[in-house]
């Protein structure tokens, strides 16, 4: 315990005596959206209008604990390069502002927009904290901007939805053309359901179906999405993704998110696998809440942003002034394979505009690819890109060490006779803030020949993709100052380095 405690006050004050007023901290991401400071988690509201990309957060304007809700707000013409602005939606009267979307009102179906032109609506829940005998309370509630999201004004009829009960949340709306009319999809997180409601000016809204209980129902439902895409390579082949999220009880703990893929007529949503079948949209520990993007034009896939944390210590984690980030914008499809119709997550294309410069290595054993990453300034990077393939050869064991320094480092791999790809993070740097973060992510695979990943790396996370994006996982890790190392490793035999690209990747916040 002394020994812990020696090294966490070594780091922390390492972190403070760092802290810059800019963005360049020591666990501060430098590609990822965090806030300048305080608290973030859930992304919200994320709309494209007007050539901009919006993204609002859960955000406390106060601290960096959970707490006074709001909806902090950040602008993008790329994805990649955010302008945080003023909060957008304030806890007022006691009632904080939970999660939800926002909309393009193209035709003012609400009555909110101005001059002939469309609008931004909101639709959020709010939240009001149990008070004395008075339970809490969840509504649904709707607030507009006619200035590009710059300014907000709440609906003065709201709640626009209100069941009376505590935990009702998170509402995902958009515009179903067949029908012309509103389509919410909102949690009852205890009851393990999505419910649907239909409208058609935002205000009045009609109940048509529940979907649930299906999939994993170990914790409450939250934050539920629902989008099309056609199948690759068979474009009149359309089907519909509903994304629920969990917590507690994913499948590493703590919170985490599944999807189901199926169906949408406008009313009901019908699951095209057995209701038991669960499927993951991320095998790691740290993506919760991720929402699409409404307002992309109509031939472009949908594009998703999750918060990058995980409930069992989102609160503990050593960074100052902020505390929360979210993921890579990351482009969605659907393909077929063997086991049926699956999600596909790659990261956006705008992020190959950050590369600062590139290490391009092929047809070289391990240690010919160990000495030239040694030997390369890349490798001195704390925010890179990694893209490898590796001839598994007969090794039972094959993958990367990162950020390894004074025996401590980030192992992503290959387990041949599991068959599990894995991030392991037990031995990754600062770990002890929560018995909860030390841990080994699996993800089932099954490979033959070799093994391709992608891995984006950016101080203090990891974004892994494997099998062309089917398989996507995220963690956060916390690596002491002066973790640069980059090694490629095999065990239980030999295997060899088909490719490898390694690329620095420049600050958004230059």
């Amino acid at each position: 315990m002394r020994t812990f405690l020696l090294a966490f006050l070594l780091l922390s004050c390492a972190v403070c005596a760092d802290i810059q007023p800019g963005f360049d901290q020591p666990l501060r991401p430098q590609y990822h959206f965090s806030p300048r400071e305080h608290w973030t988690n859930d992304p919200n509201g994320l709309v494209y209008f007007e050539g901009e990309y919006h993204l609002f957060f859960q955000y406390n304007p106060f601290g960096d604990e959970w707490g006074h809700m709001s909806w902090g707000h950040a602008v993008s013409g790329d994805l990649l390069h955010w302008t945080q602005l003023a909060v957008a939606l304030k806890e007022e009267n006691g009632i904080m502002i939970f999660t939800g979307s926002a909309v393009v009102d193209s035709h003012n179906s609400s009555g909110f927009c101005l001059n002939n032109k469309p609008c931004l609506v909101a639709v959020y829940t709010g939240h009001s904290p149990e008070q004395g005998s008075q339970q809490s309370l969840q509504t649904q509630n709707l607030a507009y901007s006619n200035d590009r999201g710059r300014t907000w004004t709440k609906y003065s009829g709201n709640p626009v939805l209100d069941l009376h009960m505590s935990d009702f949340r998170d509402p995902k709306v958009f515009w179903f053309e067949p029908t012309r009319r509103w389509i919410m999809a909102v949690s009852l997180p205890n009851d393990h359901k999505v419910r649907f409601y239909s409208s058609s000016d935002l205000k009045g809204w009609s109940q048509v179906s529940d979907f649930g209980p299906a999939g994993a129902t170990a914790g409450q439902w939250e934050c539920p999405e629902i989008f099309q895409l056609p199948v690759e390579g068979e474009p009149n082949q359309l089907r519909w993704v509903l994304k629920v999220g969990l917590n507690p009880g994913a499948r590493l703990g703590g919170s985490g998110e599944q999807y189901f893929v199926g169906n949408f007529d406008g009313k009901q949503f019908t699951d095209a696998n057995p209701a038991s079948t669960t499927l993951w949209t991320d095998y790691g520990k740290d993506c919760y809440c991720a929402l699409t993007f409404n307002g992309l034009p109509a031939n472009r896939n949908p594009v998703m942003i999750g918060w990058m944390d995980n409930w069992q210590y989102a609160a503990k984690v050593p960074t100052s002034p902020w505390r929360g980030q979210m993921t890579i914008p990351r482009q969605l499809s659907l393909r077929k394979t063997s086991e049926g119709i699956r999600l596909f997550q790659q990261p956006a294309d705008s992020l190959a505009q950050l590369r600062t410069g590139k290490l391009d290595i092929s047809g070289q054993s391990l240690e010919q690819v160990n000495k030239a990453l040694q030997l390369s300034d890349l490798a001195q990077h704390h925010s890179f890109e990694l893209t490898s393939t590796m001839a598994l050869g007969t090794a039972q064991e094959v993958g990367w060490r990162i950020l390894e320094e004074n025996g401590t480092a980030t192992v992503i791999g290959y387990d041949r006779t599991k068959g599990s790809l894995f991030i392991d993070r037990s031995h990754s740097g600062l770990m002890n803030f929560s018995p909860d973060f030390p841990s080994r992510m699996e993800a089932p695979l099954t490979l033959k020949d070799s093994l391709k990943l992608q891995l984006l790396v950016d101080r203090s996370s990891i974004e892994l993709f494997a099998d062309d994006g089917r398989i996507a996982m995220t963690s956060l890790v916390f690596p002491l100052s002066n973790a640069n190392g980059i090694k490629a490793y095999a065990i239980g035999g030999a295997a060899s380095i088909t490719d490898v690209l390694l690329a620095a990747l420049k600050s958004t916040h230059e």
